[in-house]
């Protein structure tokens, strides 16, 4: 069953006639659309995208299947002529992606007989459960990130700002292939370490920092998420310590995460083991959350997390301990969870490397 297929089941279960996409990552997800500008019409039977002249010959490259419109004047007016030509009664549209004044302006100019029907998660939801040839390419963005983590061991140093450092990463990622980043690189060193989103400073690293790594690349539209801290010269008893119980952590999510067993659960293991040696409240943030498309997506790894999941779904896994004054730990892997259990998709060693 394709992807469209999936969605017209979904779009049946909630009464929809039709659905409305307009998220660039959901457009993608239906279309492999790549452009900034269109948006799509998904009814019971026909696909349509509507997009400017500057991406019909793109569009009809990509969305294969769809019938394609050019919007001479207001994109919206082709969906009112979509409507009334298919004779629309129940139309969904993305509520996490319109804006009200755009809200406002479809009921206007929606016929009065069809109803406008909020929609959240429909096409998220088949996003979580990644096909073969998604779960390829994410695996080839890991694979760009851990080279870039062997590359910056290699140059890392004292005297170096976290803001280069960071853009060395960068810059070589997209070397071996990314086309950018998929989040604004986390450097933080010495006292910034306990900053769980400490996005690089000019701050300088210094012998005996503990420097926290979070980054990821975009390869082919699929993203690539890994956190390893490294110590520059021998780091203190503490934050060896914090280290190890972090490791310990991460390494047992990695042990029972499967099928079956909920976000909720698998945080909790984690979390447990963590706050067992007294650092529950250093832990603040989820053990993980789902990758694809966007950095952020389905499913979680969290305490509110009661979805079960199933195979297909790729996560993160990520606890940390945060000290203030003294210093933090994050250690981060993605993983896919298969039939039996999961597979660990980044490759980057995790004992403490002291350079």
């Amino acid at each position: 069953m394709n992807r469209i297929e999936k969605l017209r089941k979904g779009m049946k279960q909630r009464g929809l006639d039709a659905l409305l996409v307009t998220s660039p990552y959901n457009l993608r997800y239906v279309s492999n659309f790549t452009g900034t500008t269109g948006l799509s019409v998904i009814t019971l039977d026909e696909a349509y995208f509507i997009t400017d002249f500057r991406y019909t010959e793109q569009v009809a490259k990509q969305a294969v299947g769809f019938k394609i419109i050019q919007n001479q004047g207001p994109i919206f007016d082709e969906v009112v002529k979509l409507v009334e030509e298919n004779k629309i009664e129940a139309m969904g549209f993305e509520q996490d992606f319109i804006t009200f004044s755009t809200f406002e302006l479809l009921e206007e100019i929606i016929p009065v007989e069809t109803d406008l029907v909020p929609v959240s998660g429909l096409i998220e939801s088949l996003r979580e459960v990644k096909e073969t040839v998604e779960i390829e390419t994410i695996k080839k963005a890991c694979s760009i990130s851990d080279a870039a983590f062997n590359y910056i061991l290699g140059v890392i140093k004292p005297g170096m700002s976290e803001i280069e450092v960071a853009n060395l990463l960068d810059f070589h990622m997209r070397s071996l292939g990314a086309s950018g980043v998929s989040f604004e690189t986390i450097v933080a060193s010495g006292l910034r370490s306990a900053m769980p989103h400490g996005v690089a400073s000019s701050k300088l690293i210094e012998k005996g920092d503990f420097v926290t790594l979070d980054f990821g690349c975009y390869y082919e539209g699929y993203v690539s998420d890994m956190t390893r801290t490294i110590a520059v010269g021998e780091p203190t008893e503490k934050l060896k310590e914090i280290y190890q119980i972090t490791l310990e952590a991460q390494l047992k999510v990695l042990e029972v995460a499967k099928p079956g067993m909920t976000g909720k659960e698998l945080d909790a293991v984690a979390r447990d083991h963590i706050k067992s040696f007294g650092y529950g409240e250093a832990f603040g943030h989820s053990t993980g959350h789902g990758i694809g498309l966007e950095i952020h997506e389905g499913p979680n790894v969290s305490k509110l997390a009661d979805k079960a999941f199933v195979p297909g779904n790729v996560i993160t896994n990520e606890p940390g301990i945060y000290l203030p004054g003294i210093g933090g730990v994050r250690i981060e892997d993605d993983l896919v969870i298969t039939s039996t259990g999961n597979e660990v998709i980044v490759h980057s060693p995790k004992e403490l490397i002291i350079l």
